[in-house]
């Protein structure tokens, strides 16, 4: 009965966006004006609006491949994406070849993706209360990066829709399903290796943890494994790409140092550390406390949102795993909490994970636009409204505030990424 009402909310949240950054385009001076480098003066402020940050690299990758070594630090899947889609537009005489055929038609496959109704069903089979769900969902439409979420061609868009389908096939066991999201996924976005931990989750984890362990049949196994191997492959697949280009050099011609570095080369490791400073600790320094602090609310709603439910864990445990032939997803929430249901754990495991690698060991602002690929994302937030009104209606007044203030920032071409 939420369908109708999240759908249209979700477009008129994108129309609003849209509008925002449209307008504050056509009235703001770009802070870095290189779209004016690439674009000519007759694109509109829509087309132009388009071509911020990482766009710059999507954009030449899907017309020329990877020529720089520091575009490797991107995946191939949204320029895949507007290859194909501007070369569509083209034939159809809707836009002309060359970068705004680029930029539109990957903004309008980014559109198409809309993870609305997955986030909702999701949402609906773990906190199991159809209300509760259709708040989560309202709310992952005020996200952290509005920009790169929900107007343009970004990876994000790709990789949360591909995930939550993914998340969603895994609690309905249809695990070849779930693989094949996962893999998509993972086209898009190198943290994409980490969601094969679902599938592990539920084909081993689940029934060791419930006592049924004579489900545990070497089929079963072995199907888990090729079903976990799968969205291994795009991270592998882009390494080895690079491997060839760079490590296979002809006699006399010298190889890059980091086709020496270790058993497993890896030029995506590589990049990261050497032209975008990644490392552990690399980005605590002085300057960079700003992206700290404006990630800080999304980063402690997930933190806050995992320790609540980690407090309870001895519980889950003893109550829903450890009996012989229990069924994790069969049991009443605890503490009269829609937020403390067992098959949460992985979603917190996972959350859990992803924020000590985005806080010690990444360039902490990009927080804003991974997190939102976690539903806990959005069932931590709706948690506070529901449990803690008064820091729930802050997060919801922060989110606002946020999203209009993101929204210029891109538009102007300032930061944060």
């Amino acid at each position: 009965r939420y369908s109708q009402s999240l759908l249209a909310q979700s477009l008129l949240s994108r129309l609003l966006i849209c509008l925002l950054i449209v307008s504050s385009t056509a009235l703001l001076t770009l802070f870095d004006t290189s779209p004016k480098l690439v674009l000519d003066e007759s694109a509109s402020a829509w087309t132009s609006s388009l071509l911020r940050w990482d766009v710059f690299h999507f954009a030449h990758i899907a017309r020329e491949d990877f020529v720089y070594e520091h575009e490797w630090a991107f995946f191939p899947g949204i320029p895949l994406v507007m290859r194909w889609s501007s070369f569509i537009l083209s034939q159809l005489g809707l836009s002309p070849p060359g970068w705004p055929a680029f930029l539109i038609g990957g903004a309008i496959v980014a559109a198409l993706l809309d993870s609305t109704r997955v986030l909702y069903q999701l949402s609906l089979y773990h906190l199991r209360s159809p209300s509760a769900a259709f708040l989560a969902t309202v709310l992952s439409f005020l996200p952290s990066s509005p920009s790169a979420l929900r107007f343009a061609p970004y990876s994000e868009p790709f990789f949360t829709y591909f995930s939550y389908r993914g998340m969603l096939a895994c609690v309905r066991s249809e695990w070849l399903l779930a693989s094949l999201c996962f893999a998509t996924a993972g086209v898009f976005r190198s943290n994409g290796v980490l969601l094969c931990g679902f599938i592990l989750w539920d084909m081993l984890v689940v029934p060791i943890l419930s006592g049924r362990k004579d489900s545990l049949s070497l089929n079963r196994i072995l199907r888990c494994i090729a079903c976990v191997a799968v969205p291994l492959t795009p991270f592998i697949h882009h390494n080895y790409r690079a491997y060839l280009l760079f490590c296979s050099s002809t006699e006399g011609e010298p190889r890059p140092q980091w086709c020496e570095r270790g058993m497993l080369p890896s030029i995506y490791a590589h990049v990261q550390r050497e032209y975008w400073n990644v490392g552990f600790l690399r980005y605590w320094t002085i300057s960079n406390i700003p992206n700290f602090l404006i990630s800080l609310p999304v980063l402690l709603n997930v933190w806050i949102f995992c320790m609540f439910y980690l407090s309870h864990l001895p519980r889950i445990l003893r109550d829903h795993f450890v009996r012989q032939g229990s069924n994790c997803n069969t049991h009443p929430p605890l503490k009269n909490s829609l937020f403390l249901n067992p098959s949460i754990l992985p979603h917190v495991l996972h959350g859990v994970f992803l924020t000590l690698i985005l806080t010690f060991n990444a360039h902490v602002q990009i927080t804003l636009r991974v997190l939102p690929s976690l539903p806990i994302t959005y069932w931590a937030a709706a948690r506070l409204l529901i449990e803690q009104p008064r820091w729930g209606k802050a997060w919801v007044a922060w989110s606002v505030v946020w999203c209009v203030l993101g929204c210029v920032l891109w538009a102007a071409f300032l930061p944060p990424a």
